[in-house]
């Protein structure tokens, strides 16, 4: 149940806000003085504090209850503040909301507008814990990873993109196949390296094959080697990427190109470890590690037959799924400065323009949009013209946010009403007009 603490020397106001709140599921702590008051914050939990802005009789100039505020949010900057008064002051409730009190109400008080303005800034006030509580979680894992793993100077601050190096980082060391999906341009082969960086084949070689790259006939050619003579062209033996990557890590981009005949052999050296050349009758022997990556469906494949489910079986032990980076808005303005060129910094409007492109080129497009802005720009400053992207969809009027899609996204962004404006499609200004029609406190 949440908590409100009243700190007012009347009494009989102190107990109809105790009986009004008790009505609506909420306990109320009373103080009869600002000492009195802060010695209650030292020892209980709150979630919001009322207070009256005069303690002395005859004193009606407010400079006590200014006093107990400024004490208030020095101590205890995140706890919204009421001021309730039968005096009021233009300049001073001006004044002290901009020292951020959250509400500033005369008395006698219109109960409704009180229960709506409390219950917006308790609801406000577990979202923003709760999202700090995560931001939290988030930098400590943050910290072990980067402690604990080789990262490969990955950029990065996604949840999304955590969780899969959470994961890639935990099985690097488990000597069996791994299996990176997601569309392309998202980092696979980034991911891929990590893996590799963790494992026990540290210092061994990574080699990469791209089989989307190569014409069919010659992948397994790549794959395995050819003696001399094995197809037109081989004028002289060669060693493929197997041997190549004898004690490291192979990893095969687009698996899904790979043709079914050079499947089965792929089966085979998964398995067995073993393998001939094209043209060639001697088994040759190899320790590898196998990380694969696809963006295609390969389920989908199986069933049309281009896909042998045994390989996908022995492949996909372990899956990472790496999310286009739309889905780990996170890590679009992090990558984005990492992508430019010295000396350049981003203006908020072409930030907010990256935030709300939907990158469909996923990171090699923004690293290339970077590239071009960084030569386009004529200062040190990246404007929104030296982007070259679209200009940004607009939420539609009959998709206008309600008010818990307001206030989410407020918790969301901590507080930042710029930043939830962002999210939602508004403009500062539309958004503070909405808060205000819906009786959501401003942060």
């Amino acid at each position: 149940m949440p908590t409100v603490l009243i700190i007012d020397d009347n009494a009989a106001v102190a107990m109809a806000l105790d009986v009004l709140f008790s009505l609506h599921d909420i306990a109320a702590l009373r103080a009869s003085s600002p000492e009195e008051g802060l010695a209650l914050l030292a020892r209980e939990p709150v979630d919001l504090v009322i207070q009256d802005m005069n303690f002395t009789a005859d004193t009606t100039s407010g400079a006590e209850g200014v006093a107990l505020f400024r004490d208030i949010r020095a101590r205890y900057p995140d706890l919204p503040v009421i001021l309730l008064t039968a005096w009021t002051h233009l300049d001073a409730a001006v004044d002290l909301i901009k020292l951020g009190a959250a509400d500033y109400l005369p008395k006698p008080w219109n109960d409704d507008r009180l229960l709506a303005s409390v219950s917006n800034l308790i609801e406000l006030g577990q979202a923003n814990r709760a999202l700090g509580s995560r931001l939290q979680h988030e930098r400590r894992a943050r910290r072990e990873l980067e402690q604990n793993f080789d990262l490969r100077g990955l950029v990065w601050q996604d949840p999304a993109t955590e969780r899969v190096l959470h994961l890639a980082c935990q099985v690097a060391r488990a000597d069996v196949p791994v299996l990176i999906t997601g569309p392309n341009g998202t980092g696979k082969e980034r991911i891929a390296d990590i893996i590799k960086a963790n494992s026990q084949v540290a210092d061994g070689p990574f080699v990469v094959l791209n089989c989307g790259a190569l014409p069919a006939e010659l992948i397994e050619a790549e794959l395995f080697g050819a003696d001399a003579g094995a197809y037109t062209g081989a004028s002289k033996a060669r060693e493929g990427k197997f041997e190549a990557a004898d004690g490291g890590t192979l990893f095969l981009d687009e698996i899904g190109n790979l043709p079914l005949a050079g499947q089965m052999k792929l089966l085979r050296v998964l398995e067995t470890g073993r393998f001939e050349r094209l043209g060639s009758n001697r088994e040759r022997q190899v320790k590898v590690r196998v990380i694969s990556a696809t963006n295609a469906d390969l389920g989908a494949m199986i069933r049309a037959g281009t896909f042998r489910e045994d390989l996908f079986y022995r492949l996909n032990v372990i899956e990472l799924r790496l999310p286009p980076l739309g889905a780990r808005p996170g890590d679009i303005l992090p990558l984005a400065r990492a992508f430019l060129a010295p000396g350049k910094q981003l203006h908020p409007a072409s930030e907010a323009m990256l935030m709300a492109y939907p990158w469909p080129g996923n990171v090699r497009e923004l690293k290339n949009v970077m590239a071009r802005a960084s030569l386009l720009s004529t200062g040190a400053t990246v404007m929104v013209a030296d982007l070259g992207l679209p200009a940004a969809i607009v939420t539609p009027a009959e998709a206008e946010p309600d008010r818990a899609a307001i206030v989410a996204a407020l918790a969301r962004a901590g507080g930042v009403v710029a930043q939830a404006a962002l999210e939602l499609g508004l403009s500062r200004q539309a958004l503070y007009r909405r808060m205000e029609r819906l009786g959501i406190a401003r942060p």
